[in-house]
């Protein structure tokens, strides 16, 4: 891994982004990282758009994914993955959840407007119905976030060990909300062999 690694999720309000950003970090800092992370968010009581930015790595100073300089971009919601495509790069990951929340006065695009839009920007581009998995499975689309962080780091895209994920996730969320977060771990490793994870 390169010195620093700069990890850029975005979603919408309620989608548990704040939540993410306190497993992956805890996570960094059980391998020895130093972290950096900001939020910056608009209505998000109301569903608005969320952005969490992440670096880790041997020294960061600054918190803030620099433009064209994100290593993984994470998508809560598909639509507003297009707003982040000023941080990425040719190298860019791109894993995405294939969602739509409707969002009052802008167009809303289908899943496939959204696909054929981020293909043309990144090669290394995955779309994954993360909410329909976890419904269907565990009956909660909500931990749709800790399942794609965790299938990040199975997969190797996100410069983790799925240990220290899983770790993370024991320290930093609530006892009651516990057993079900550690499932939706143990359902992306499951995961990741079935869906097609190829660019």
């Amino acid at each position: 891994m390169k010195n620093k690694f700069n990890l850029l999720i975005v979603g919408t309000g309620g989608q548990g982004l704040i939540t993410l950003l306190e497993v992956v970090a805890e996570a960094a800092r059980l391998e020895g990282n130093d972290i950096r992370t900001s939020e910056l968010h608009g209505l998000s009581q109301r569903g608005g758009s969320v952005e969490v930015h992440i670096r880790f790595g041997e020294k960061v100073y600054t918190p803030l994914v620099p433009r064209g300089g994100a290593d993984l971009i994470l998508g809560l919601e598909s639509q507003e993955v297009l707003k982040a495509v000023p941080f990425g790069n040719d190298n860019t990951n791109v894993l995405v959840n294939e969602l739509i929340v409707n969002m009052a006065n802008q167009e809303n695009l289908t899943v496939e407007q959204v696909q054929k839009k981020l293909k043309k920007h990144f090669s290394n581009c995955f779309f994954v119905p993360a909410t329909k998995l976890c419904s269907d499975k565990l009956g909660k689309p909500v931990i749709a976030g800790i399942f794609l962080i965790s299938l990040a780091s199975f997969k190797g895209i996100l410069p983790l060990k799925p240990e220290s994920i899983k770790e993370a996730i024991k320290r930093t969320i609530p006892d009651k909300y516990q057993e079900l977060n550690l499932k939706a771990f143990d359902f992306a490793k499951e995961s990741l062999d079935s869906l097609n994870l190829s660019a």
